[in-house]
């Protein structure tokens, strides 16, 4: 399989978590659809301590994990919404 494209997209998404809406990543993503994973080289700006977890509320919202060969971050459905 092909990796994620190199050139980084320019449309960028503030993601929030659900629960307590405190902002997680600033993240460059591809495409129009829903966001189902967040690969590592693309964040911008991360506010997170652990990844994959939320800073105020302590819930997770992702698993880290390999896609394509590359680290990604799998969005757990429901837990976070990017504007």
């Amino acid at each position: 399989m092909a990796r994620p494209n190199k050139n980084a997209p320019t449309r960028t998404v503030d993601i929030f978590c659900k629960a307590c809406q405190a902002k997680l990543y600033k993240y460059q993503k591809g495409g129009k659809g829903a966001l189902m994973k967040c690969f590592v080289e693309r964040i911008t700006q991360d506010f997170t301590i652990n990844a994959g977890q939320c800073p105020n509320c302590q819930q997770f919202f992702a698993r880290q994990c390999l896609i394509r060969g590359v680290p990604a971050l799998k969005i757990i459905g429901g837990k976070v919404h990017s504007k």
